[in-house]
Formats: C-alpha cells, sequence, structure tokens
C-alpha cells in the first residue's frame, strides 16, 4: 500500500511540475514585446495583453514625457484587480473612442511608485494635463452621466473639432 501511494504521489509531483511549467512557458510568451517594458508582470496584467479594452498602455517615461511636451493628455490610472476599474473600464474606453480622445492608460499595479507621485488616492482615477499642468481629475467607479460630463467639460472644451454627441 506504501508503494503505490509513493508511485502516486511522484506522479502527482510530476504532473504539478509540467503544469507548472506550461503556465510559465505561456506567459513567458504573452509577455515578449509588452507594452510595460518589463520583463516580469503580475498576472492579473498577464491576463489583460489581449484584451482590446486595456490597449493604449504608456510607461511611466513615456507619459512624464506626454506631460512635459505641454500636449493635452488624459490619463487613466487603473488596476487590473480593481473591481471599481473593471466596470468602469468597460464604460470609458468605448466613450473616449466614440469622442475622439486619445486616452493613455497607466497600469499602477505594474507601476506602484505612480501613486504617489501623481498623488493617485484610489483607482479608477482619470486626470487631465494641459500645458504641463493638471486640470481636471475625476475619480472612483462613476455614473455614465458623470464621466459623459467629464469629458465633455473638462477634456473636450476647447476642443470644438472633436465629435459632440
Amino acid at each position: 500500500m506504501k508503494k503505490k501511494m509513493a508511485i502516486f504521489g511522484a506522479v502527482l509531483a510530476v504532473l504539478i511540475a509540467v503544469l507548472i511549467f506550461v503556465v510559465n512557458y505561456q506567459n513567458n510568451q504573452k509577455t515578449a514585446d509588452n507594452p510595460y517594458g518589463k520583463e516580469t508582470l503580475d498576472q492579473a496584467t498577464i491576463d489583460q495583453l489581449d484584451d482590446p479594452m486595456y490597449q493604449n498602455q504608456v510607461t511611466p517615461d513615456e507619459l512624464k514625457e506626454q506631460i512635459n511636451s505641454g500636449e493635452p493628455t488624459t490619463v487613466y490610472f487603473y488596476s487590473p484587480t480593481c473591481i471599481h476599474c473593471q466596470r468602469t473600464t468597460p464604460v470609458v474606453v468605448p466613450m473616449v473612442q466614440e469622442l475622439g480622445i486619445d486616452m493613455k492608460k497607466l497600469n499602477l499595479l505594474e507601476f506602484e511608485s505612480l501613486w504617489n507621485e501623481y498623488e493617485i488616492e484610489g483607482t479608477p482615477t482619470i486626470v487631465h494635463y494641459e500645458n504641463g499642468e493638471e486640470t481636471a481629475r475625476i475619480s472612483g467607479e462613476q455614473s455614465v452621466d458623470a464621466f459623459d460630463e467629464f469629458f465633455h467639460q473638462e477634456v473636450l472644451k476647447d476642443a470644438p473639432d472633436k465629435p459632440e454627441e
């Protein structure tokens, strides 16, 4: 009986090892050439790599450069593990696409040091910058109307060539 248990245990250990190898291999394939410029990513981020809702990612250096250029910049600070972000993303991403807003996304799970640098108190947070300065911010899970008002009054206010609803 002990011999059968030992064989069963050995087979189980080999199966677990093979499973770990396969998952790691698949994750390594997915993370090659990722938009974060990092070799290792949190599993929640890996799970979103192919999701169209989470494209248009920006790295910290790219964001700093864009803001410092003075160009109007809208940034969606989020975390893949945030339940409020998971409910907000499907609302705001189609909205900004329809409005013609180039909203950059910054994953705070991958760049935790940016919470303090950009004074983010919770996710999701959308911040709009003009001339290198923050001009507007909306935080938390909000109604569709609240996001619509934010984008029209704060982001599109000086852009008459942007489509209106």
